[in-house]
């Protein structure tokens, strides 16, 4: 009966206990095996709370097989080599040290497979614990090669796990978005060799899924490699790269800053050839200057990406243009049909588009330079012109009915800008808010040496316009109605106003 009545006691905290009772009766046994061999078969055990159907139970099976299997890699208690059959190796004439470095080798490769299954549970506490674990089996099977290999040629980390695609592939789900996890794993991506080989790894297979899938659109598949690689920060010079998970002489040489960016360049370039979801060029694009190309050894390759871009279209086609202008003033890309390109995204589309602002700002950049040529020059300004008024030019005794300037002429050096006026200008200057009205007078006044700064002025919208209005101070100077201060309007008036509605009611 006591054993029932102590079952009673705790039964309000029952679960908890149970798990807390497990996690402590898996810690003896991982005691007990790490003991003595003859324990050994108790490890089956360990790999059955793993596959437990509650959460608190996988998450300490899998901080039992960590523990345990990382000392095994660490005493070197695991067969090393090609693994022979289990039920033959056990059955033959093999010492019994060998035949238990070749049991427990199984349960590990067991182990293995199970947490790259947890990697995709459906709680985020057993995801984490799984890619913790498998990655400190990355390293500690770096440290300890459970292969026989001379890394003279191979320069191999932990290939079953990182490179040939174990925790990418899983990360690289095709039908989960592993947003969160990969947040979690960046942690690890800022150890120089896990960084390399994973981009290895992404670049293996990113080129085996998309190929399989004859180039198709992938979206939650290509928006977890995108979130992996950019989640990648690139070091920048040879010295940066000292922060090693394997400690190996020949793993630094293999992970050289020019290797880095090679690996850099081909992942990237890999992923770039495929057709991308539409709301992924704009991620993509934002980061391409300061995150990517930087880092390319070759970065005029993404030539062909940006050109795709730009065909997209709309905002898409703007940011490619800033990708393609970075590639023209860094690294001397001659693409002569730029300043076209832009010329035709001027349309009043643009003001409606998410990044107007940050057009407005590049577009400002592009055309600071003091080379451009005069039509050039005259083709933009009388384009946005243009777009200010969005009306036609009213018809005057001394001027021309007719404007010279083609709108819908494509090439800016065709679109007779230079035979035409700013008349669009001068209408803006009977605007009906000051400010604009302000701006466009200025046209009247000689160009100032300095260029005006109009960053303010590309965030700004008519809602905000109106609201600065709204709230400018009132004055507070009093308003003079009457020469002298009126004091007896009620005060003494009541005849005057009885007199007013005799008057009234006799009407």
């Amino acid at each position: 009966m006591a054993p029932s009545k102590k079952r009673n006691v705790n039964s309000r905290n029952t679960s908890e206990n149970v798990s807390k009772a497990a996690k402590l009766d898996l810690e003896g046994v991982v005691d007990r095996i790490l003991e003595s061999r003859k324990h050994a078969n108790d490890i089956f055990d360990v790999l059955e709370s793993l596959q437990s159907e509650k959460e608190r139970d996988v998450v300490s099976a899998v901080d039992a097989c960590c523990r345990l299997f990382s000392t095994l890699l660490e005493r070197k208690e695991l067969f090393v080599g090609k693994l022979p059959a289990e039920d033959e190796a056990l059955s033959g004439e093999s010492s019994a040290e060998d035949k238990c470095r070749i049991f427990m080798r199984h349960r590990y490769n067991a182990c293995v497979e199970i947490l790259l299954e947890h990697l995709n549970h459906e709680q985020f506490a057993v995801k984490e614990s799984a890619l913790c674990c498998l990655m400190k089996f990355a390293a500690g099977q770096g440290q300890h090669p459970l292969e026989d290999l001379e890394w003279s040629q191979h320069h191999s980390f932990p290939r079953g796990i990182i490179l040939v695609g174990a925790v990418v592939e899983n990360l690289t789900s095709k039908t989960t978005d592993n947003t969160l996890l990969i947040s979690r794993f960046q942690e690890f991506l800022e150890m120089d060799d896990v960084r390399y080989y994973v981009m290895s790894a992404l670049r293996e297979s990113v080129g085996k899924v998309m190929e399989q899938n004859k180039g198709t659109l992938l979206p939650v598949y290509q928006n977890n490699v995108f979130t992996l690689m950019s989640s990648i920060s690139m070091p920048s010079q040879q010295s940066e790269l000292s922060n090693f998970m394997v400690k190996l002489e020949a793993m630094a040489r293999s992970v050289s800053i020019q290797n880095h960016k090679r690996a850099f360049e081909k992942m990237w370039l890999g992923f770039l050839k495929y057709k991308l979801p539409s709301n992924m060029y704009k991620k993509l694009l934002v980061i391409l200057h300061d995150s990517i190309l930087p880092h390319m050894s070759k970065p005029a390759l993404m030539i062909d990406f940006l050109t795709a871009a730009y065909e997209v279209g709309g905002a898409i086609s703007l940011l490619a243009l800033n990708g393609l202008f970075v590639l023209i003033h860094q690294h001397n890309l001659d693409y002569p049909d730029f300043y076209k390109k832009l010329y035709n995204l001027l349309e009043p589309t643009v003001f409606h588009v998410k990044y107007r602002a940050r057009f407005f700002h590049l577009a400002n950049l592009f055309l600071s330079s003091s080379h451009l040529p005069l039509y050039l020059v005259a083709a933009f300004t009388k384009r946005l012109a243009r777009l200010a008024v969005l009306l036609h030019k009213p018809s005057t005794e001394d001027e021309p009915v007719e404007d010279p300037y083609l709108m819908d002429e494509e090439d800016p050096a065709q679109c007779r800008a230079l035979e035409s006026s700013l008349w669009e200008i001068k209408t803006l200057q009977k605007h009906y808010h000051p400010d604009v009205a302000k701006a466009a007078m200025m046209i009247n006044t000689p160009l100032s040496e300095q260029e005006e700064d109009i960053s303010e002025l590309l965030e700004l919208t008519t809602y905000e316009l109106m609201e600065r209005d709204l709230k400018k101070p009132q004055d507070k100077k009093s308003i003079p109605l009457e020469f002298e201060t009126a004091t007896q309007l009620l005060k003494g008036g009541g005849d005057v106003l009885a007199h007013h509605f005799c008057l009234v009611s006799d009407e």
